[in-house]
């Protein structure tokens, strides 16, 4: 090696050592004649001097540049000890330097507050350099941290970690898939594996019994902030397993990963919530249980009220809503109107609104309200003096999504206004439960699978599954943690006559693309296929949240924008001739 130590190993306990130190130029600074020198390297900073000799030499050093130097360790000056540094009692005074690299005038600094004000796409132009500010370089060793804890906890449960194809067959009923053209079987394609769902399920009929992988994954999606064209999961498969050794499972991986990263000690077991109860209270299957304003039911209340809007939808099997956004009576009119246009565009036609100020409820539609009905309000949501109270009034499940989004936005008003706390780091998980296991798809006209086709109903609703699919719950389960979905799984279906008959009666595939699609999979389960499930974790998204950043791009090494490029490499890039007739294939531009 060219390096005896790293640049933050140093102390006074090596003082009149000879010591050789390797890493990029962080500072330079001229005092008098002495050219001092902060040099870097992944674990730290140590102070060099150059004095006599090397001088000369040191001042045409850039910042950036890449050093080596060996030297005799010295005690600072009392005046120039840097209490704030693990070395800053030492410094280095050099006998030898040598250049490896000298770098050109960085496009941005590369500090952490330099860099965070840089235009993201100029940071992902330069990602190399970008990476070598000190955040970055902890989201990485977080990450590398992270994955060595989950590893180290399958093994302990006695996992085997196996790798599966990228490789796939293309099963479109997903989201959008990149297909990759076979030179070898002309007009015939791979899809890159969006998750190795179908494989983990194979691995269980093969009596592997507990599977795991950081797996790599691939959608063609629409990205943004916590959204990657290519992305990692963690992937796990368990046979002989019920929903409760599933909690515990994930519950104990999730507890150790906190553990080993954060110090933090989760308490387990994790709530749980149904799904129902979840869209009721909270308007949505992944809520922020970190603050309440919860969404109260009022379909009854409403169902003889003078208020047409309300009493048409409660008699009409449509669902009234409302929330009370404690102390938000302050929201301006332009506030009132952006929640009036999210309202909006999830399908409202406007957004009805109470505000109690002064001792007065001021609303249009408050003359339409009876005493009895506002004696209602006020005694189901607590309303007092400074409140501001929103509805909602439509199909069930839109009423809920409407308010739930209210929710969301009020609770970051109160954020601003400084009346209510959000702490990234108080950490509250959940276990959403018993989702439907079908939903209906009015453009389609027939079911679709809620979570996939190879989640197992929950057994004592699978009668239904022949009479009315919409009442058969899922032995679907997601993790919840601050309002986002960390991650989803469920115990599969096993039965091979069971998965046809979800695949050909419920979904109505037709028999022929089942046997194209699934064949080898059905025909596996006729070979004794072990009851089995499992989940898998979204392990960009877990990263970003133990860095306390809302961008899981910043904790990925060489991610891709929102419009799918990556800005250092230039791609994607068009191809030659020569490559497409290869592939026997050809490209029709839009015009």
């Amino acid at each position: 090696m060219l390096r005896t130590h790293h640049c933050a190993q140093l102390t006074s306990a090596d003082l009149g050592s000879t010591v050789s130190l390797v890493g990029w130029v962080d500072s330079i600074r001229d005092h008098g004649g002495i050219i001092f020198v902060d040099l870097r390297d992944r674990k730290g900073i140590t102070q060099v001097k150059f004095d006599s000799s090397l001088r000369e030499q040191a001042t045409h050093l850039k910042d950036e540049s890449v050093i080596g130097i060996s030297g005799k360790v010295e005690v600072r000056p009392a005046d120039m000890i840097n209490k704030n540094l693990p070395t800053g009692e030492i410094e280095v005074d050099a006998t030898s330097l040598t250049v490896h690299n000298m770098s050109d005038t960085p496009p941005f600094p590369l500090t952490d507050a330099g860099g965070d004000k840089v235009n993201e796409d100029l940071r992902l132009t330069y990602r190399y350099l970008d990476l070598r500010r000190p955040k970055m370089l902890k989201n990485l060793q977080v990450r590398h941290r992270v994955a060595k804890s989950i590893r180290d906890y399958f093994d302990s449960q006695e996992f085997i970690e196996v790798e599966t194809p990228a490789l796939f067959k293309s099963t479109p009923e997903g989201a959008r898939e990149y297909l990759v053209p076979s030179r070898i079987h002309p007009g015939q394609f791979y899809a890159l594996s969006q998750s190795p769902q179908q494989f983990k399920q194979i691995l269980m009929v093969a009596g592997v019994e507990k599977y795991f992988q950081i797996a790599r994954c691939f959608r063609d999606e629409d990205l943004r902030a916590d959204r990657q064209m290519e992305f990692t999961q963690v992937d796990v498969e368990a046979s002989f397993i019920d929903r409760e050794g599933i909690y515990a499972l994930f519950e104990g991986m999730l507890k150790k990963v906190w553990k080993d990263v954060l110090n933090h000690d989760l308490p387990t077991p994790f709530p749980r919530l149904a799904f129902h109860d979840a869209m009721n209270r909270f308007g949505v299957d992944k809520p922020d249980v970190r603050f309440g304003i919860e969404l109260q039911d009022f379909t009854e209340l409403f169902k003889t009220s003078g208020f047409k809007v309300f009493s048409a939808t409660a008699t009409g099997g449509g669902a009234v809503k409302a929330l009370n956004a404690k102390g938000l009576a302050d929201l301006t009119q332009g506030e009132i109107k952006n929640l009036e246009e999210i309202a909006k565009s999830l399908g409202a036609k406007g957004l009805a609104f109470i505000k109690v100020e002064g001792g007065e409820w001021k609303s249009p539609i408050v003359k339409f309200f009876s005493e009895a009905e506002k004696a209602a309000l006020t005694a189901q949501l607590g309303i007092t003096d400074g409140d501001m109270i929103f509805f909602a009034a439509a199909p069930w499940e839109q009423a809920c999504a409407i308010l739930g989004r209210i929710r969301l936005e009020a609770a970051q008003l109160l954020v601003k206004r400084g009346k209510l706390t959000l702490r990234p780091d108080d950490w509250k998980f959940l276990w959403v439960i018993d989702f439907p296991l079908m939903s209906y798809d009015e453009e389609r006209g027939g079911y679709a699978a809620t979570h996939h086709p190879f989640t197992a109903p929950v057994p004592e609703d699978a009668a239904f599954l022949d009479s009315d699919p919409r009442k058969v719950r899922g032995q679907h389960y997601d993790v919840v943690l601050n309002g986002m979905e960390l991650g989803g799984g469920s115990i599969r279906i096993h039965q091979p006559a069971l998965q046809k008959k979800v695949f050909e009666d419920v979904l109505k595939i037709p028999a022929d693309v089942v046997e194209s699609r699934f064949g080898y999979m059905l025909k596996a389960f006729t070979y004794g296929a072990p009851p089995h499930g499992g989940i898998a974790f979204g392990l960009d998204r877990m990263c970003a949240l133990l860095c306390g950043t809302t961008s899981i791009r910043d904790v990925i090494a060489f991610p891709k924008t929102q419009k799918g490029q990556c800005l250092m490499t230039q791609s994607p890039t068009p191809v030659t001739e020569k490559q497409l007739k290869e592939l026997h294939i050809r490209t029709v531009l839009p015009e």
